[in-house]
C-alpha cells in the first residue's frame, strides 16, 4: 500500500467509530465545507456509547460529517471545482459506507452504495447531532 494511503481505522477522527457499518444519509455544501449527514455506528470504547436497546445490534447516532475547505468533489465521471460543488454534491445518493481512506495529503476517497467520491479539503471532522427528547 501506498506510504500516503490511511484507511479510516487510524484516522483520529474515527476512533472508536465503526464506518465500515455507517450510512451516509445526504450531501450538501454548507459555505464550502462539504457536509454529510450520517448514521453512525460507534464501538463500545466511544465517549458517546450507549448499548443498544434489545431489538437493535449497534449503537447508531445521528451526527454530520464535515469536510472543510472543500475544493473539489468527484464522482461517477464528474469533477467538480469550487462554486460547483455544491450541485454534484446534492446529486450524490446515500449507502453504507464501504471504503474510507485518506489517499494523500487533503485528499479522501470514499466508496459506498453512492459509488466512488473523492473529496478535496481540510481534515474531515465527525459531529454528533443533539438528540431531543
Amino acid at each position: 500500500m501506498d506510504d500516503n494511503v490511511t484507511n479510516w481505522p487510524d484516522l483520529r477522527e474515527f476512533k472508536a467509530v465503526d464506518l465500515a457499518r455507517s450510512f451516509v444519509l445526504s450531501w450538501h455544501l454548507e459555505g464550502d465545507t462539504l457536509a454529510l449527514d450520517i448514521d453512525v455506528c460507534l464501538s463500545d470504547e466511544h465517549a458517546f456509547y450507549e448499548a443498544p436497546r434489545p431489538s437493535e445490534d449497534a449503537c447508531i447516532r445521528p451526527a454530520v460529517l464535515e469536510f472543510p475547505h472543500c475544493v473539489q468533489l468527484a464522482a461517477a465521471d464528474s469533477v467538480a471545482e469550487e462554486g460547483a460543488i455544491g450541485g454534484l454534491a446534492s446529486r450524490l445518493g446515500h449507502g453504507r459506507i464501504r471504503e474510507f481512506m485518506r489517499t494523500g495529503d487533503g485528499i479522501y476517497r470514499m466508496e459506498g452504495g453512492y459509488g466512488e467520491v473523492i473529496i478535496h479539503s481540510e481534515r474531515p471532522i465527525l459531529r454528533f447531532k443533539t438528540l431531543l427528547s
